[in-house]
């Protein structure tokens, strides 16, 4: 096809966007750069990463600060972190299961210290409903409920604690802590023993570490 017939030939038009999708669609598209570059990212790079043109970003949020909000609202949103705790299997064997636990709540922190320079003192409105993840984590501790020192809602408070305190920088002084290290200090503590975890000259074998960490 020569280059006359390739300008003559109709256009087909991208399919339309409903304005929740795009304003998804932008918000997505804002968060990574919210974490490079801060408030201090401009609306044609927003446009850029997006696909879109810069005046589509004001008629969908109205003003930057408005999208700004909107991206750290669903970055800090708890549902996806709930929704990966609750598919646990809580057949598992304990050590299993905490091993998983950890990691999940270790990524959260994780990615909460990053967006925490961009929030400033002032965080926005997001659902909490703070028992909810220790009610989840709960039920995931259930089945070896008598073999645990506390109650399963007790102890989800506990991983929480240990998860928040190795990532948290004034707290472990640039220390890190593995999720081998973590779950032997869940477990076991500095001097105990449990049937639930490896012998402390024989770490969790590899195979158990990628499965969790997947």
């Amino acid at each position: 096809m020569n280059q006359d017939a390739v300008r003559d030939a109709p256009r087909t038009r991208a399919p339309s966007m409903s304005a929740d999708d795009r304003k998804a669609m932008i918000v997505d598209a804002v968060i990574p750069l919210l974490l490079e570059h801060g408030r201090g990212m401009t609306s044609r790079q927003i446009a850029e990463a997006a696909g879109i043109a810069e005046g589509t970003i004001f008629r969908a949020f109205g003003d930057k600060e408005t999208l700004v909000q909107a991206a750290i609202e669903k970055y800090l949103d708890p549902e996806p972190l709930r929704e990966a705790l609750r598919s646990i299997d809580p057949a598992l064997p304990l050590e299993h299961k905490v091993r998983a636990i950890l990691y999940l709540l270790r990524e959260r922190f994780q990615s909460v210290m990053r967006i925490m320079p961009v929030i400033g003192p002032q965080r926005p409105p997001v659902p909490q409903e703070r028992g909810e993840f220790a009610r989840i984590i709960a039920r995931i501790l259930e089945p070896q409920s008598g073999d645990l020192n506390w109650p399963p809602e007790r102890v989800a408070h506990v991983l929480r604690l240990i998860s928040f305190s190795a990532v948290f920088p004034a707290l472990n002084e640039g220390i890190e802590f593995s999720i081998d290290d973590l779950a032997r200090m869940v477990l076991v503590g500095v001097a105990g023993e449990s049937p639930y975890v490896a012998d402390a000259h024989n770490p969790i074998p590899p195979s158990m570490s990628s499965t969790t960490e997947a």
